[in-house]
């Protein structure tokens, strides 16, 4: 990989946002998957031992920045650090050093904001409230913010309120956006299973067909009535052994998103029940199962009321499908998740996503603002 040097960055940004560049650039190029984030976690703890700040590890992948101002109550602020499974495309100087693995989703971006904001702390002595940065993983896979949750996290800080942002293609680059209440989808994995009997498609009558199962309940479960809204996709299928034997095993993996909770457990009933239907038509047997996945991000109207007093967010009026697993913390304490805008770029979970780098100090004075004025 070709190095960028420090002297180099001068040229390109800026001096007031030299490091948070370099931060971003530097996890970038280390991207890692899941819980295995060692180089990241190193990355992020050495720039926190020079603060005054108490680093602790809760957890496999987890990094917390502690600045205690001798407050009852802490705010606390997320960054997910874990990368894609997608080969790298975009030619950068500090394209990822590990292949097959990039930060496609701009998690390294966001965890460049939460390194800044953690040295705006370091030079006050008196804020409202004691601050929690919380550098977690495995948002991409099972949900990071889960296990911190069930394990006392913001209880033991005593969190009163949590933030978080995501970098976001398509709205106007450098503004901030967010809204009371929904902001994005309940989610959860499917998988589906229809298990048959093997034979030789000359003997097709003796055998039970599981692709052809499978691929009928594709075709119903399409066909499930949009009286609310749902989104239902199957994005990978796997079965059979060879063109002319009958299948005796075929898979289907998918995602299920509502906006509510009636509504999810309606629709898995339902696939529940085209499961069964299905595999007596086709004398095979099925097993269906489904993930906890996360639920909705929901804002809390409060305090969205607070944070437009105090800061320059503008509000959009609909929510979105995509999912995070930053509604485990705003289930505890309230909590508000931002979207800040990076304009007409590459979309997320693109091997060619990149975007404007200055737009990463917009999130960290955000931050700091809220540390400021709460």
């Amino acid at each position: 990989m070709q190095n960028t040097s420090r002297k180099s960055l001068h040229k390109l940004i800026r001096g007031d946002n030299l490091q948070i560049v370099h931060d971003y650039r530097a996890l970038h190029a280390i991207a890692e998957l899941d819980r295995e984030l060692p180089k990241t976690v190193a990355y992020v703890q050495r720039q926190l031992k020079r603060l005054k700040c108490r680093v602790v590890f809760p957890a496999k992948g987890v990094v917390c920045a502690y600045f205690d101002f001798g407050r009852p109550k802490t705010l606390a602020f997320r960054a997910d650090m874990d990368a894609l499974p997608v080969q790298e495309q975009t030619g950068l100087p500090w394209r990822s050093q590990h292949p097959g693995i990039m930060h496609a989703c701009g998690h390294d971006g966001h965890t460049a904001i939460l390194l800044e904001l953690a040295r705006k702390l370091n030079s006050h002595n008196d804020l409202k409230h004691n601050v929690l940065l919380i550098f977690q993983p495995a948002e991409e896979t099972d949900g990071g913010a889960k296990d911190l949750c069930r394990a006392g996290l913001l209880s033991k800080y005593h969190v009163c309120a949590v933030f978080g942002l995501h970098l976001w293609p398509g709205l106007p680059k450098g503004q901030l956006f967010s809204k009371p209440g929904l902001l994005m989808s309940r989610s959860c994995g499917v998988k589906v299973l229809f298990t048959g009997r093997s034979v030789h498609i000359s003997d097709a009558a003796k055998g039970s067909d599981a692709l052809s199962a499978c691929c009928h309940f594709l075709c119903q479960a399409k066909k499930l009535p949009l009286n609310d809204p749902h989104l239902l996709k199957f994005g990978k299928i796997s079965g059979g052994t060879a063109a002319n034997v009958i299948c005796d095993r075929a898979e289907l993996w998918g995602s299920l998103r509502s906006f509510s909770g009636a509504v999810h457990q309606s629709l898995k009933d339902s696939l529940k029940q085209l499961c069964a239907a299905q595999a007596e038509r086709s004398g095979c047997s099925y097993d269906i199962s489904f993930t906890e996945g996360y639920p909705a991000v929901q804002n809390d109207p409060g305090l969205w009321e607070a944070v437009q007093k105090k800061c320059a967010v503008k509000e959009i009026h609909s929510a979105f499908w995509t999912a995070d697993d930053f509604s485990f913390y705003q289930a505890q304490v309230p909590g508000i998740y931002f979207l800040l805008g990076i304009g007409d770029s590459p979309p997320l979970h693109s091997p060619v996503f990149s975007f404007d780098e200055t737009v990463l100090s917009t999130g960290a004075d955000l931050f700091f603002r809220l540390c400021q004025t709460l």
